[in-house]
């Protein structure tokens, strides 16, 4: 295994319109989300789901301190957007191909990301596939 990093490394996650920013730096454990301990951030389904990769790998996350700066979009794509880099974050800091086949077996979109998107509305009706109802007389 590689020697352990000593400069701070910054890693993205993206999840429809939310951007998650990690910086990742040798430390004692803690994690932060805008700011806020990661135990105090949003409501608690979101908050587990946001730190799935911390639950994986708590040997791993001791000994390093994260802050996450995340924008954009809903609750649950910002949670998702901290999961894939949280995920990226510790890949890239321990450099391991076992922690990159573990994310990888969990969910496939933790490293590489979700390809989906809005479909854009087209005229005739009130979104993108429904149409406006036809009268006939």
């Amino acid at each position: 295994m590689p020697a352990p990093r000593k400069m701070p490394l910054i890693v993205t996650g993206s999840v429809k319109t939310s951007v998650a920013k990690a910086v990742i730096k040798p430390g004692s454990g803690r994690v932060t989300i805008n700011g806020y301990p990661a135990e105090n951030w949003l409501y608690d389904p979101y908050r587990m789901l946001a730190l799935t990769p911390v639950t994986l790998l708590p040997e791993q996350f001791k000994e390093v301190d994260v802050d996450v700066k995340v924008s954009g979009g809903g609750h649950a794509s910002q949670a998702r957007a901290v999961m894939q880099a949280l995920a990226r974050s510790i890949t890239n800091w321990t450099r391991s191909s076992s922690v990159r086949n573990l994310f990888r077996d969990f969910d496939r979109h933790l490293l590489s990301g979700d390809p989906r998107r809005k479909e854009p509305k087209k005229f005739g009706g009130p979104r993108a596939r429904k149409r406006f109802q036809k009268s006939y007389r």
